[in-house]
């Protein structure tokens, strides 16, 4: 028996779901666009074996590994590295079974979908993952790895994906991308510039990192000039590995366009270590408007997401460090946050700036009537917490009615779980056949509208919108 329903996120109705079908019939086997993702570069240049099935989907996905924590299963139980070198579990068989035993949290969650999905397609299992199976399983998975069709650009292939982003931080060398490129594999694997720690006064050893991008791009990054001077010299260098988007993932959405004194006062303060609370964001801020400029010059497409009350637990940030599962959302406000950067840059069709929410509420209240005006703006997917059946269908249902389809981008999957990535895109596929039937069995869409919408949704929108 499979794993996996056919008519799975179909809606019940015969009628509507014989519609989702036919249209997901015309988009299912469609090229995979993975423009915002972070996987590891690394994979695709070395081109080595995945070293085991934890390593492969406990380890390094924080949807399972904090949900396993959440019933109070020790994130060492799991493999998880301590920063002070104290040992944990090494044992990937016992991670794994310690999954398969308590596999029935996932019941009703995404992760459950995408799982089963990556066993059935990926691995061609069709039982169940449960105590009494876990061994069967990971010695099938196992032994698969082992084989050549099972390694990263192997499984790229047969995936179907025609590009993808990982995301680097400012100061990455680009190795691995380098990598890539000379080794004449056809895969396009690109960067995305990502400034995070040169940019955020908060950032640990910001002043360091500053100086750093200076070292790096010959400029005097001590000086406003030469700092602004020296993000242009790396966003180029990105560009020359394949970006076409930068990622900012600051804790709010406020933007500010300063005088340039005003500006550079305030840089000199966060670079001596003396900013409040409210100047550090205020600084951010400034950044993504200054952000946007340089991409009206370099082309870059601007990616926001805010909202995150990152690494919450003090305690598992000593321990483990950061991003381990304990991001939290957080209330965000967009319309008062935006308007800086918006009214200085917004009108303009020839800039791309992509919004994501971890707030549900601002989707109908402040997103989709904000994307569904300013040229430059487009609305990300719902990602992260809303990367579901549930927070897929909210979004459609409340944000189409202002903004539209086309003021969106489709769907990305911003992983870092590799097997997940087509179970992702296929949920999303279903999702969005499921909505357009209903709007097909309500007279408001034709069928023939139906299937270029849900083209477009599933290939066309991410490929404009990213410049791939």
């Amino acid at each position: 028996m499979a794993l996996l329903d056919d008519d799975r996120l179909f809606p019940p109705d015969p009628g509507t779901r014989a519609i989702a079908r036919a249209i997901y019939g015309g988009v299912r086997d469609l090229p995979i666009l993975s423009p915002h993702g972070h996987t590891d570069p690394r994979w695709f240049a070395e081109d080595a074996p995945f070293a085991d099935p934890a390593k492969l989907f406990v380890i390094p996905d924080h949807y399972v590994f904090r949900m396993l924590h959440s019933q109070g299963i020790a994130l060492e139980d799991l493999g998880i590295a301590r920063l002070d070198g104290t040992p944990v579990e090494t044992d990937p068989r016992k991670i794994w079974r310690r999954f398969a035993e308590n596999f029935h949290l996932f019941r009703g969650t995404p992760s459950r979908l995408w799982i089963e999905h990556s066993l059935q397609e990926v691995f061609g299992i069709t039982d169940r993952l449960s105590p009494a199976t876990a061994d069967a399983i990971y010695d099938r998975i196992d032994d698969c790895l082992r084989q050549p069709e099972f390694r990263p650009r192997a499984l790229f292939e047969r995936f179907n994906i025609e590009a993808i982003a990982t995301t680097e931080g400012a100061l990455d060398d680009l190795r691995w991308h380098r990598m890539i490129r000379e080794s004449g594999w056809q895969g396009r694997v690109i960067t995305a510039y990502r400034p995070d720690a040169v940019v955020d006064p908060e950032a640990p050893g910001f002043a360091g990192n500053v100086a750093e991008l200076g070292a790096l791009t010959g400029e005097d990054t001590g000086t406003w000039a030469g700092y602004l001077a020296a993000h242009r010299i790396r966003r180029a260098f990105f560009k020359e590995h394949g970006a076409t988007s930068s990622d900012h993932g600051h804790l709010t959405a406020r933007t500010e366009d300063m005088a340039q004194s005003d500006a550079a006062a305030l840089f000199d303060k966060a670079l001596q270590g003396a900013c409040t609370a409210d100047e550090a964001d205020a600084f951010r801020g400034q950044m993504l408007t200054e952000m946007a400029r340089m991409s009206l010059d370099d082309g870059l497409v601007l990616q926001i997401h805010p909202g995150s009350f990152r690494n919450h637990a003090a305690p598992i940030m000593a321990r483990h460090g950061r991003d381990m599962g304990y991001d939290i959302p957080m209330r965000t406000d967009y319309v008062t946050a935006l308007r800086p950067l918006l009214n200085a840059v917004g009108g303009r069709a020839d800039l791309t700036v992509i919004l994501f929410t971890l707030d549900e509420t601002s989707y109908a209240r402040e997103l989709a009537p904000l994307a569904g005006v300013y040229p430059a703006l487009r609305l990300g997917p719902p990602w992260w917490f809303h990367d579901s059946y549930e927070g897929m269908m909210r979004f459609r249902e409340m944000a189409t009615e202002t903004a539209g389809f086309y003021n969106t981008v489709g769907f990305n999957d911003d992983t870092r779980a590799f097997c997940s990535i087509p179970a992702r895109h296929d949920v999303a596929r279903r999702v969005d056949c499921a909505f357009l039937a209903g709007l097909v069995a309500t007279g408001r869409l034709d069928l023939d509208e139906a299937h270029e919408v849900a083209h477009d949704l599933t290939y066309s929108l991410a490929k404009s919108a990213y410049r791939l």
